[in-house]
């Protein structure tokens, strides 16, 4: 983890409250899909952890939902704004563990980390099947994107205004090795599906690199901090 200053490229809507930023920076400690930044904003005591969707040598790729003033705040940034970034923060997925076909599964704003964990998959010869849920039409994005890496892609929504009518785990039937990000009801029900699996935690951050303990949660091994030995965590070991 380090702290950078980063140079936003684009900032653009993609979908109702949903917003994809692109920053140019040092992107080299980055080591696996999963793993976050965590954002300074002036103005704003604590830092906005936000996961990795994409990156590059050179530039990294985030989408946010606007769900506060630190957020509607980011939405008004354009190109050239400097931001201070703690990168990499997390885990991330271990991919030598993945089965060669996985369910990837991703709810709302858990979906962008589950992109970069696809196109990582894809690349070690691997077939995931993508199942991406949302509330309604409006907020759907990023399909297109997940089909132009190669995967099998089905949408849900909860009030069937597209795609399949229903939640994540509608969208597939049981399965040996499964992934996931977004709500812990969620996160449980894909749990509840899959015989193996990774799955990505949210929580309340303050320091965001484990200092503060605020986000420790307790396991069948003892506590973690979701900010440093997660995000991800594996099915054995999760307490519901």
């Amino acid at each position: 983890m380090e702290k950078q200053i980063y140079t936003i490229l684009s900032n653009e809507r993609l979908a109702r409250d949903i917003y994809r930023m692109e920053l140019e920076g040092d992107t080299r400690g980055i080591t696996a899909p999963g793993q976050f930044i965590n954002i300074k904003l002036e103005g704003f005591y604590l830092r906005r952890p936000i996961s990795i969707c994409d990156w590059d040598d050179t530039k990294l790729t985030i989408i946010y939902k606007t769900v506060g003033q630190g957020t509607e705040k980011m939405a008004k940034m354009g190109p050239g704004n400097r931001l201070d970034i703690l990168c990499p923060l997390g885990n991330g997925y271990d991919l030598d563990k993945i089965s060669d076909a996985p369910v990837i599964a991703g709810g709302g704003v858990g979906v962008p980390p589950m992109y970069g964990l696809t196109k990582a998959l894809i690349e070690k010869g691997k077939k995931p099947m993508v199942v991406l849920g949302f509330n309604t039409k409006e907020e759907v994005f990023y399909e297109k994107e997940f089909r132009d890496l190669g995967a099998e892609v089905k949408v849900t929504t909860a009030d069937g205004s597209y795609g399949i009518k229903g939640f994540v785990t509608d969208g597939f039937t049981a399965a040996d090795y499964g992934c996931a990000c977004g709500p812990e009801p969620m996160l449980k029900a894909v749990s509840d599906k899959v015989k193996h699996g990774q799955f990505s935690f949210e929580a309340r951050m303050a320091c965001g690199f484990g200092g503060c303990m605020g986000c420790s949660c307790e396991t069948k091994y003892g506590y973690k901090r979701i900010c440093k030995e997660g995000p991800v965590l594996e099915k054995e070991e999760i307490k519901w």
